[in-house]
């Protein structure tokens, strides 16, 4: 047979029941409660729903932005860009300085070094050319050799 000439039949099955587990409630500590200065309490507001329902509260005052703070007349990446202007002249200055002082020193110690090279050559000289001087020295008295064949006779 086919299935749509076979009688519907329900197939019975067991019914489980599952009961919920309670879970203890935990007491939150009472949350604290912030004095008011009289006054300052706000009014309970009552509002008709269009069902004829009352819901009743305290009214909620909209936010407030933030009140916006004024611009300086100078923004800060100028300033920055200024101070680092100065400061790089600061520095160029300085290094103008330092290759003068340099320039000056290597002058200075050139002159030095000349001055000492004339003087002690000119003390040598004059211990080379003077022909007033002790005379006490040692003679050495050279007399005609004669070369032969790349052997000396003395």
């Amino acid at each position: 047979m086919y299935p749509e000439h076979t009688p519907h039949v329900p197939v019975q099955r067991a019914v489980e029941v599952h009961q919920p587990t309670p879970y203890p409630l935990a007491v939150a500590a009472p949350s604290p409660v912030v004095p008011m200065p009289p006054g300052t309490v706000p009014a309970v507001a009552s509002i008709v729903l269009p069902d004829g329902r009352v819901v009743t509260g305290y009214a909620i005052e909209p936010a407030r932005p933030a009140p916006v703070t004024a611009k300086p007349a100078v923004s800060r990446v100028a300033v920055n860009v200024a101070l680092g202007g100065v400061g790089f002249l600061a520095v160029c200055g300085g290094l103008i300085l330092l290759t003068s002082f340099i320039a000056a020193l290597t002058a200075f110690i050139t002159q030095l070094i000349i001055l000492a090279a004339v003087t002690f050559g000119g003390w040598i000289a004059v211990q080379i050319f003077s022909t007033s001087g002790h005379e006490g020295g040692t003679t050495v008295n050279i007399r005609k050799a004669v070369i032969k064949r790349n052997h000396f006779n003395g």
